[in-house]
């Protein structure tokens, strides 16, 4: 979120927040930072013979005396033993064991320009500019972004070897954790339920907390097995030990800190630390970064919307820290899953662009970056997330589906006039298969011919062409994907659908790694338009859109859902990007915000998958003192549809339903 680019540029921006005009909210400004990610794998990676990285976790387990089971296990809560062609991670790890070098990867980072959208999205709140976020020295970089000169120092091997050649790679892993038995004055070898502190330490977690978490993840890793082909066609299998229980291990031995638990609101089951964002008056009716509220007693909570920070660690939280910046409720931690609350849930936090969202949601960032393909989530943070959604869904009865489980990437606008600025977070190399298989919600196909599809690409198989990741028109480094591109016509040569939105003035949509014009997201779900060969169509943004679906290797799979079409009689109903509430609904003391309807038609004729129905509902809150805030209703409901790339809302009195 902190820095995703508006969507017609190529080009991916970087990352501050400044408050524009005294009409807007905060609007993302000036470059913050370069990603910890170089743009493309180095084209010197070593390409393994098959079944080679299976022998080599063997072969470094036995040369460190590290139990096999424990270095593999390491590796899959890492980098669940994908290589990624020797392209860092968003934290600057390299290879199956993911050694950090984030001063290389640093140096390596493309440049980005600005982003535009206004992160609080209500014309009700004054601007004014945020301070600029500075790149930090590599000399400050703390020791768990530098495992892999300790790795490179325990086992004489060249720094480059080890980030480019994953038996290297692994090898550095495994002395690593040697190293830290030692230290830990525990024997080397043994079984594997002696090295829970040697697993915690590998962590490079600075409190117990996240070292005892991540230490937990990895013997769970290891009770339950894992068996996986990998991103370069690796078969890698841990057999399950279904009674593994680690042996008693002091942590406090390690010397890590004690997080502030303070007001975290974190299920059990996660490292969770209370960094709060501030709630401060600046002067002249300005304030910030959030606002008081009362929910869910005041106004519902309703979705969860995932952004990555395009910032690091350190900086991301730097960031929330300023009363003059925007905000969210939790951060999370690429390397070892850690998880910093700022904001309490019954508060509304500035995070999506969309003041509607905003006020009945959840903002989640992760430590990461769009723009460059390979800049890879460990699954350690994929798996404290999921723990994290499930704790919100359970306790506010959240639906976990793609409707309610919002990428920044699928929250409209909420004009015409802020549609081009919208983030495009976290992009089409987040994982939503595998993250809704965490959540224990997998994509799943329904049965019958299906006049609904979702849409479920092969993650690791799918890998459509992206475009300006370094530089516009310019081909990103092949990747997985799930997203899938949308034509008018079911050839690949056809051109892409147009989003009017995005440009008004007719302009075909492109392949830039930040234009969701013509782009279908894994587990979103669409009215079909047709079928022809190994193509299907679908409706989608008031047009026919054709995307590639062949039976050998299927992007889509059947799906049963509530459809929408116009009234009978109405050639076409307006698309609204927030359910506010009809004028007759405010008080006195509350303005009246305009039901602006977005560019875009529902046409007689097509259908959309629709979401829940409610009520309008504006959260009037422009003031710090809180006695004037006030929860608008209307009587006016709305239904809340899949309309394009991001989600739309309908008058339910424009439309009907049908089966």
């Amino acid at each position: 979120m902190l820095g995703s680019a508006p969507a017609p540029s190529p080009v991916r921006p970087g990352v501050t927040r400044r408050r524009a005009g005294r009409t807007g909210g905060f609007v993302a400004a000036a470059a913050l930072l370069l990603p910890l990610v170089s743009a493309t794998p180095s084209v010197t990676a070593e390409q393994p013979a098959s079944g080679s990285l299976q022998r080599d976790f063997a072969a470094a387990a036995a040369r460190h005396q590290v139990p096999q089971s424990v270095l593999l296990g390491v590796a899959y809560l890492q980098s669940r033993w994908d290589t990624h062609g020797g392209a860092p991670s968003v934290t600057g790890g390299y290879g199956p064991m993911h050694l950090t070098d984030a001063r290389t990867a640093l140096a390596e980072a493309p440049h980005h320009s600005h982003g535009t959208e206004d992160a609080r999205g209500d014309t009700a709140r004054a601007a004014r500019k945020a301070a600029e976020a500075e790149l930090p020295e590599a000399s400050e970089l703390p020791a768990r972004l530098r495992t892999l000169d300790r790795a490179a120092a325990l086992t004489g091997l060249p720094a480059d070897r080890l980030r480019q050649s994953a038996a290297a790679n692994i090898e550095g892993g495994a002395a690593l954790l040697a190293a830290a038995q030692k230290e830990l004055g525990r024997p080397a070898g043994g079984d594997a339920a002696d090295w829970y502190g040697a697993v915690a330490r590998f962590s490079g977690a600075d409190d117990t907390a996240t070292a005892t978490t991540y230490a937990n993840d990895v013997y769970d890793v290891m009770r339950t097995g894992q068996r996986r082909v990998t991103d370069d066609g690796q078969q890698v299998a841990l057999p399950a030990a279904p009674g593994l229980a680690p042996g008693g291990t002091d942590l406090g031995r390690l010397g890590l800190r004690t997080a502030d638990a303070g007001r975290t609101e974190c299920p059990r089951t996660v490292a969770c630390e209370w960094i709060p964002a501030p709630y401060k008056e600046f002067g002249d009716g300005d304030y910030g970064n959030h606002d008081k509220a009362d929910r869910p007693k005041s106004q519902g909570i309703d979705y969860i919307v995932v952004h990555d920070t395009e910032a690091t660690w350190d900086t991301t939280l730097k960031l929330v820290q300023k009363p003059d910046y925007v905000s969210w409720q939790y951060s999370l931690r690429s390397s070892d899953g850690h998880i910093a609350q700022h904001v309490p849930l019954k508060d509304v936090a500035w995070h999506a662009g969309n003041w509607y969202i905003n006020s009945k949601s959840v903002g989640l960032e992760h430590e990461g970056f769009l723009v460059a393909p390979d800049a890879w989530y460990t699954e350690a943070m994929y798996r404290t997330s999921a723990r994290l959604v499930k704790y919100l869904a359970k306790r506010y009865d959240i639906p976990l589906d793609r409707r309610h489980v919002l990428g920044h990437d699928n929250v409209p606008g909420t004009s015409a006039t802020t549609i081009a600025g919208m983030h495009t977070d976290p992009g089409p190399y987040w994982d939503w298969a595998h993250y809704f298989q965490l959540l224990g919600k997998p994509f799943t196909p329904a049965a019958g011919p299906g006049g609904v599809v979702t849409i479920r690409p092969d993650f690791r198989k799918h890998r459509p062409t992206y475009t300006g990741c370094v530089k516009a028109g310019e081909a990103c480094v092949a990747h997985g994907s799930g997203a899938v591109r949308l034509h008018t016509a079911p050839t690949a040569d056809s051109p892409l659908v147009k989003d009017i939105g995005l440009r008004p003035g007719g302009q075909d949509s492109t392949t830039g790694v930040n234009d969701t014009g013509a782009r279908a997201s894994t587990g979103q779900q669409y009215a079909v338009a047709g079928r022809q060969g190994d193509w299907t169509a679908i409706w989608y943004l008031g047009q026919k859109a054709w995307f590639h679906n062949p039976r050998k290797q299927p992007t889509a799979v059947n799906a049963k859902g509530l459809l929408l079409t116009p009234r009978n009689g109405a050639a076409d109903v307006p698309v609204y990007g927030r359910a506010y509430p009809e004028a007759a609904a405010y008080p006195a003391s509350v303005p009246v915000q305009p039901v602006t309807p977005l560019p875009y038609k529902l046409l007689a004729g097509q259908k959309y998958v629709a979401g829940e129905r409610s009520r309008g509902e504006y959260y009037f809150a422009p003031t710090f003192e809180t006695a004037g805030h006030r929860v608008v209703r209307g009587e006016e409901t709305y239904y809340e549809i899949q309309f394009g790339h991001r989600v739309a809302y309908v008058k339910a009195s424009d439309v009907r339903v049908v089966k």
